[in-house]
C-alpha cells in the first residue's frame, strides 16, 4: 500500500495523488479507480481500497481534492459533477489511464465511488471503464430522460442503496427504469433498513458532526454491507477478471 503521484492531463489537477492498494501475488490485476465520499480521502477511502485488494483488485484510490484540499476543492468538485466536465472528470481519466498501463494491470478497469464518489462513478461509466460500482451516488438531472441521456453507452453497473436514506429515496428504482430502458447490463439494490454511508465501518466526518449524521440516519449498517460488498465482488469479478465468465 503507497501514496502514488499521477502525471495529469492538460486541464487537470496539477498535483494529483492517490492511494494504491496492491494484491498479494504477481498479477496481472484488474484495476479499480476509486473516488471518495465529499470528506475526502481518509482512512476511510483507504481501508475500502485495501479491501478490494484483498480480493485481487489493484485499487487507485484518487484524491479529487489534491489540489488545496476539501475546503478549496470541495465546491469546485461539485460545480463539475453537476456540470458533468471539468478537472474532476480529467483526473478520472488520468487516474484510468494509469492503472490500464500499469505493468500490473491486466488492462481492465472498474471505477467505484461512494456519495459523491458514486455520482462521479455513475457519470463516467461510459468513459472507458469494464465495470462501474455505484453506492448511494446521487442520480443526475432532475428528468428521468436526463438520466437516461447521461447513462447511453455506459459499461456494466453495479448500485447499492440505502432504503433509509431520505437524501436518495427512489433513487435505486430511477436508476434500476433507466438501465433497463438502455439495455445496459446492471444490478442495483435497495437495502430497506440502510442509511447513507452504509457500507462504511465507522461514522464519518467531523467528531463533532457525527451526532447530526447519526440523527440523520447516515453511517455504517453491519447487517447490509456485508451484502452489498459481496455484490460487488462478484460483479467486478464477472467483468475485470481475466478468465471470469461473461
Amino acid at each position: 500500500m503507497t501514496n502514488v503521484d499521477l502525471s495529469t492531463a492538460a486541464g487537470g489537477s496539477t498535483f494529483l495523488h492517490g492511494y494504491l492498494a496492491v494484491p498479494e501475488g504477481q498479477g496481472p490485476f484488474p484495476g479499480v479507480v476509486m473516488i471518495h465520499e465529499v470528506f475526502g480521502l481518509d482512512d476511510q477511502t483507504r481501508r475500502h481500497a485495501d479491501r478490494l485488494a484483498r480480493a485481487g483488485y489493484l485499487t487507485l484510490a484518487l484524491d479529487l481534492f489534491s489540489d488545496g484540499g476539501p475546503r478549496r476543492c470541495l465546491v469546485g468538485t461539485m460545480r463539475a459533477m453537476a456540470a458533468r466536465t471539468g478537472r474532476p472528470f480529467i483526473d478520472i481519466a488520468t487516474a484510468r489511464t494509469w492503472l490500464a498501463e500499469s505493468e500490473l494491470s491486466n488492462g481492465k478497469t472498474g471505477v467505484i465511488g461512494f456519495c459523491m464518489g458514486g455520482g462521479f462513478a455513475l457519470l463516467t461509466a461510459r468513459d472507458g471503464f469494464d465495470a462501474a460500482s455505484v453506492n448511494y451516488g446521487r442520480l443526475p438531472g432532475k428528468e428521468q430522460q436526463d438520466l437516461v441521456d447521461a447513462l447511453r453507452g455506459a459499461c456494466p453497473i453495479v448500485g447499492s442503496y440505502g432504503g433509509a436514506d431520505k437524501s436518495l429515496k427512489g433513487a435505486a428504482a430511477r436508476l434500476e427504469s433507466a438501465l433497463d430502458q438502455l439495455g445496459i447490463e446492471h444490478s442495483v439494490k435497495e437495502f430497506p433498513g440502510a442509511g447513507h454511508a452504509f457500507l462504511n465501518d465507522e461514522e464519518l466526518g467531523p467528531v463533532l458532526l457525527r451526532p447530526l449524521m447519526r440523527v440523520m440516519g447516515v453511517g455504517p449498517d453491519p447487517e447490509s454491507s456485508p451484502e452489498a460488498w459481496q455484490r460487488i465482488e462478484d460483479f467486478f469479478a464477472r467483468h475485470l477478471k481475466d478468465g471470469a465468465a461473461p
